[in-house]
C-alpha cells in the first residue's frame, strides 16, 4: 500500500478513454479528513500547464480535499480553453463530492499542445468517485493510471514509531531536472499538522530529494508534488519530524524515478565533498550529472575521469571555489584522479553494476551535496524522438 495506508484516504485509478489504448489513465485521491491540509510545489518552468496554474492558486490557502490526475495529455500550451478544461474538471468533481472547486487540485501529464478529451475525462471522474476505496488495489490502480513512459508504477510509504504514516505515488521516467521533474507526485499523511507545517516540511524534503534528480537537464511544464494531511491519526508532528518522514518517502520515490529513466543502463550517483558550501557542491555535482560527455562515457562503461574534472571546471569560481591541484575523483571505489592528475589506472574500475558512484573531492571546505542522474543511451534518443504519450 502507499497513499491509502495513512488513515483518512481513499483512491482509485481507471481507464477513462483519454489514451488511445485501453489503459488506466485517470486517478483520484480523496482526503476524508478530519483535516484538509495541503501543500504543493510546482515546476519553475515559465511555460506552465493549465493544471499547474489552477492548482497553484487552489492550494494557496493550504487546503485541499481531492486530487484528480490524468495521463494521456499534459493540457499545456492549450490557451484559455485548456485552463477552462481544468476548471471544468475541478468543478465537476467538486459537485460530485459536495465540496468547493477550490478544494480540488488537478494534475495532467502527457503530450504538450493538445486539448484533453473532456467527455470521457469527466465521465471517468464520475466513475472514479463511485469506485474510491482504500487498500493495495486502490493504491496500485492509482499509481498505474498516472504512468506515461514509465515502465513500472512507483510507490513508497513509511510508518513512524508514533503510528503516523506517510505514503506516496509518483510518475516520471525522463525530463528529470531541478525544480522537480516530468513527474507527478501525491504524498499523503495522517499526521495532525497545520498548513504552515506541511508547507515547510514538503519544501524541506523536496530540496534534497526530487530537486536532486537530474536525468537530462530538461524541465517539464507540469511538475507537481502535493502533500495532503488528514489528521486522522490524531498525532501531532513538529516540522522536523514531518520533514524527515516526507523526505524518506520522497527519497525512495526519487530513486525509483532515476531507476526507471528512459533507456538508461546505469543509475549514476554523483557525490561532491569538501566544498566551501552546500550550494557550491550541488553546482559541481549538477554540472557533472548534466554532461553528455560524462553520461556517454558511463554508457560505454568508461570511467573517464578527464570528462568529470572538465565538467567540474565549468562551474565558475565565484560559485564553487576550488584549486585544480586539490581535486580528486573516485569512481566505484577506485581513485582514478588525485591532485588534479591521473592516479590509479581506470581499467581497475568495475563498471558492470547498474549503479555507478562518482565521488569528487574539491579539497576546499567541509560541505557536500549529491545528485542522481543516469547515462545517455541509444534507447533514450529513440524513445524521445517518437514520444506521443
Amino acid at each position: 500500500m502507499s497513499i491509502t495506508r495513512p488513515r483518512g484516504f481513499r483512491a482509485v485509478g481507471l481507464a477513462a478513454g483519454i489514451k488511445a489504448a485501453p489503459k488506466e489513465d485517470l486517478a483520484l485521491v480523496l482526503n476524508d479528513g478530519p483535516r484538509d491540509v495541503a501543500a504543493a510545489v510546482f515546476t519553475a518552468n515559465r511555460v506552465q500547464a493549465a493544471p499547474v496554474q489552477w492548482s497553484r492558486r487552489a492550494v494557496a490557502d493550504g487546503r485541499a480535499r481531492a486530487v484528480v490526475l490524468n495521463s494521456g495529455g499534459a493540457n499545456a500550451c492549450t490557451g484559455p480553453e485548456g485552463f477552462q478544461d481544468t476548471h471544468r474538471t475541478a468543478e465537476h468533481l467538486a459537485d460530485l463530492l459536495d465540496i468547493a472547486a477550490q478544494d480540488v487540485l488537478v494534475c495532467s501529464t502527457g503530450l504538450i499542445g493538445e486539448r484533453l478529451p473532456m467527455e470521457p475525462l469527466l465521465a471517468g471522474v464520475t466513475s472514479a468517485v463511485d469506485r474510491l476505496d482504500a487498500g493495495e488495489e486502490a493504491d496500485a490502480s492509482a499509481s498505474r493510471a498516472i504512468m506515461t513512459t514509465d515502465s513500472v508504477p512507483k510507490t513508497a510509504e513509511v510508518t513512524l514509531p508514533s503510528g503516523v504514516v506517510v505514503g506516496g505515488i509518483a510518475k516520471g521516467a525522463g525530463m528529470l531536472a531541478p525544480q522537480l521533474a516530468t513527474m507527478l507526485v501525491v504524498l499523503t499523511t495522517d499526521a495532525d499538522v497545520d498548513a504552515a507545517t506541511a508547507e515547510e516540511a514538503l519544501r524541506g524534503a523536496t530540496r534534497t530529494t526530487f530537486d536532486r534528480v537530474d536525468s537530462d537537464a530538461c524541465m517539464s511544464t507540469n511538475d507537481t508534488v502535493i502533500l495532503l494531511a488528514s489528521g486522522a491519526s490524531g498525532v501531532t508532528l513538529g516540522v522536523q519530524e514531518l520533514t524527515e518522514a516526507v523526505r524518506t518517502v520522497s527519497a525512495d520515490l526519487a530513486r525509483q524515478l532515476v531507476a526507471d529513466a528512459e533507456g538508461a543502463s546505469h543509475d549514476v550517483h554523483v557525490v561532491v565533498r569538501s566544498a566551501t558550501a552546500e550550494d557550491a557542491a550541488e553546482a559541481v555535482a549538477r554540472e557533472i550529472a548534466r554532461s553528455n560527455l560524462v553520461k556517454a562515457a558511463i554508457f560505454g562503461n568508461d570511467p573517464n575521469w578527464g570528462r568529470i574534472v572538465a565538467a567540474a571546471g565549468c562551474v565558475p569560481e565565484a560559485v564553487a571555489p576550488f584549486a585544480v591541484e586539490d581535486l580528486s575523483v573516485t569512481v566505484n571505489g577506485v581513485e582514478v584522479c588525485r591532485g588534479g592528475g591521473a592516479h590509479r589506472d581506470r581499467s581497475e574500475v568495475d563498471m558492470t553494476p547498474r549503479e555507478t558512484l562518482i565521488e569528487v573531492d574539491l579539497g576546499a571546505g567541509s560541505a557536500s551535496a549529491d545528485i542522481w542522474t543516469n547515462d545517455l543511451t541509444h534507447d533514450y534518443v529513440e524513445e524521445n524522438s517518437a514520444y506521443s504519450s
